[in-house]
């Protein structure tokens, strides 16, 4: 009989937690596991085991910047000192767009691009392929830290007629996709589609389409051969005239582009009306109007491919060769009315592998990128072969919405879609009819000039990972009036005032204090009322847990339990105001439900401490929607390569 192992004492549990935090941020290797007799295990597992899967995926899960613990406490002290701007103007609700010219310093901005996958031939060995891709990678990286290191480094000109200059709240620097295996991801979904579905967050839309993302679709070397649609997700948040007023800023500023709307969920019709303070039941369902548009403008964008170029209509001889390198026949009808069990057959990815009988086996891993346009011969030519399938290409940042529009479309569940970014880890293909077929890429975050912050506000980044609460809550806290939201009472009114004792002469007693709405807010003080109104303490301290609060805000703003959308640039303040229901100092709040106690505690919140709790091949394993996933060390050096998103101090300082 074996003897019984002894019990783990507090401090041995407080470093195997501390061990699989390191774990999972990649700061340290994971320890060996051990046989029964405490001896490293030295078996090697089969291809198909889950804990090979799990190593697969996990090469596949994001690397962000770090920031550095004192950029951390700066802000922290800062929240607490600088009050916020009260009432908001409507200028704060206008996306401020930001251009390649001039940036925030005062120094011109250096242009932000896409890493494109480098030329490649049939008789390159795998390894030399990888080689130059990873060489290629280093050099892009190193260019864009660079660029974003100008972007993001003051200007120290101090005024001498100012010797002290107010405090300003400083900006995080952005975050982009630092995994070179995420980035193949996108060359393999650009490489086998003729269609690009480019979907936007109709809350911010220039956001998820930075001029990074157009220049490298509209640089491609097939570009002329493929079409771009952008879809603007989640209008039921923003409601008809924010979504209107994008679509069509965005066919003045991209002229030619399609632009569409779509939301991908409505109430479940068969379900008995919700209870008061209970929510109402959502399925995935993409309403007809909605898909009668879509489907329309994908046929439009198939007729144009099927169209000859103009310089081939000219040319008797070259339009007799002509050949387009689409399929001809699409059954648009089939493709309008599908939904069900009989499609979306998943094709592509780790977590569904096609079987062997397939009768598409390998057609989607053996194709390889179109031939460039290197002439009018050449495009003119008779060689050309039409494609088996339509491909229709997913492109977006994370949390945009990728996923629940699959699952709209088929009318039931087929791939997973979480609210957490970064679900999704690998492209997959789904059969949408026997001729068209839907890939879905892994959201991406792509290079842009916007602070971190930013990315937080739209979900782009998961929250637990976030580890500047206080800065990423000063940063909505500006644009919401989250104070008369969450219906919070100042900290300084949480208490009653002690007693008054003193003897004043009559007409001499001060005047009471005026109540909470006079009061300065900070945005340590949201923080503080609402863990104070929910309860949250430290587990020693016992003060309040701001940093719960905080998590629990940003995630209900993220997740559009507190609903919030820009306008487009050059919309009139007036326009603005007049869609704010007559709540003064909105900002990009949507109050429509002024008078609903907003629930900002989740799941998510209640479970995020268990969640991380769990290691990346648990998360990989098992069905549930986790959150958390493990970076991975990004590729080059630089600035960004010595900070932290995740601080090892956080547990410690909430205490």
């Amino acid at each position: 009989m074996p003897p019984r192992k002894k019990p783990f004492s507090a401090k041995q549990k407080k470093e195997q937690t501390k061990l699989k935090r390191a774990v999972k941020r990649g700061d340290a290797e994971p320890p060996p596991k051990l046989d029964r007799h405490g001896r490293p295990q030295n078996k090697q597992t089969s291809l198909d085991s889950p804990s090979q899967a799990a190593d697969a995926s996990r090469r596949l899960q994001s690397s962000f910047v770090r920031l550095p613990a004192d950029f951390l406490d700066a802000t922290r002290k800062l929240a607490s000192e600088l009050p916020l701007t009260r009432p908001i103007p409507p200028q704060a609700a206008i996306w401020q767009e930001q251009s390649d010219g001039l940036g925030s310093a005062g120094k011109p901005n250096l242009t932000l691009t896409c890493p494109k996958r480098p030329k490649w031939r049939y008789d390159m060995s795998k390894k030399e392929v990888e080689a130059n891709e990873e060489g290629l990678f280093a050099k892009w990286l190193a260019q864009t830290d660079v660029a974003v290191d100008h972007w993001a480094a003051p200007v120290s000109q101090p005024d001498p007629d100012d010797p002290a200059p107010a405090a300003k709240m400083p900006s995080a620097p952005t975050s982009y996709e630092r995994n070179l295996e995420v980035w193949r991801q996108l060359w393999r979904v650009t490489e086998i589609s003729q269609i690009f579905l480019i979907l936007l967050d109709s809350r911010c839309p220039l956001l998820h389409y930075p001029p990074a993302l157009s220049s490298y679709l509209t640089g491609l070397p097939y570009a002329s051969r493929t079409r771009i649609i952008l879809v603007l997700t989640k209008v039921d948040i923003v409601g008809p005239a924010r979504a209107d007023a994008w679509a069509a800023y965005l066919r003045a500023k991209y002229p030619g582009t399609r632009v569409v709307q779509v939301e991908s969920y409505a109430e479940l019709e068969s379900a008995p009306p919700p209870a008061q303070g209970k929510k109402k039941t959502l399925e995935a369902r993409l309403p007809f109007p909605f898909r009668r548009t879509l489907v329309g403008a994908l046929k439009d964008a198939h007729e144009e491919l099927l169209t000859p170029p103009e310089y081939v209509r000219g040319d008797p001889a070259k339009l007799e060769r002509w050949k387009p390198r689409v399929r001809r026949e699409v059954d648009w009808t089939a493709v309008l009315e599908a939904e069900g069990e009989r499609v979306g057959s998943v094709v592509g990815g780790a977590a569904a592998p096609r079987p062997a009988t397939h009768p598409h086996e390998g057609s989607v891993d053996q194709e390889g990128p179109p031939p460039a346009d290197e002439g009018d011969e050449e495009r003119a030519d008779g060689d050309a072969t039409e494609t088996e399938f339509l491909t229709i290409g997913l492109i977006g940042q994370p949390n945009v919405g990728k996923s629940s529009l699959l699952n709209a479309l088929f009318g039931q569940h087929k791939v997973k879609a979480s609210r957490t970014p970064g679900k999704t880890k690998h492209f997959q293909t789904l059969f949408w009819t026997h001729d068209v077929r839907l890939v879905d890429c892994p959201g991406l975050v792509m290079p842009n000039y916007v602070p971190m912050e930013t990315q937080v506000l739209s979900a782009i980044l998961p929250i637990s990972r976030v580890s500047a609460v206080a800065l990423c809550t000063h940063h909505a806290a500006q644009l919401l009036p989250l104070e008369r939201i969450l219906q919070l009472t100042h900290p300084t009114l949480a208490s009653p005032p002690p007693e008054d004792r003193r003897t004043w002469r009559a007409g001499m007693r001060p005047r009471a204090e005026a109540g909470s709405e006079a009061r300065v807010w900070t945005a340590m003080d949201v923080l503080t009322a609402h863990a104070l109104r929910k309860g949250w303490v430290t587990a020693k301290a016992g003060r309040p847990d701001v940093s719960r609060a905080g998590n629990a805000i940003l995630r209900a703003l993220a997740e559009a339990r507190i609903r919030w959308a820009f306008w487009p640039p050059g919309t009139d303040p007036r326009v603005v105001e007049e869609h704010q229901d007559g709540v003064e100092g909105a900002g990009i709040w949507i109050s429509a439900d002024i008078d609903h106690d907003v629930d900002v505690e989740s799941d998510d919140v209640a479970t995020a401490e268990s969640d991380r709790e769990k290691s990346a091949a648990e998360e990989e394993t098992e069905d549930e929607e986790l959150e958390d996933p493990t970076p991975v060390v990004g590729g080059a050096s630089s600035r960004f390569a010595a900070l932290s998103m995740e601080n090892d101090d956080s547990d410690a300082s909430d205490e």
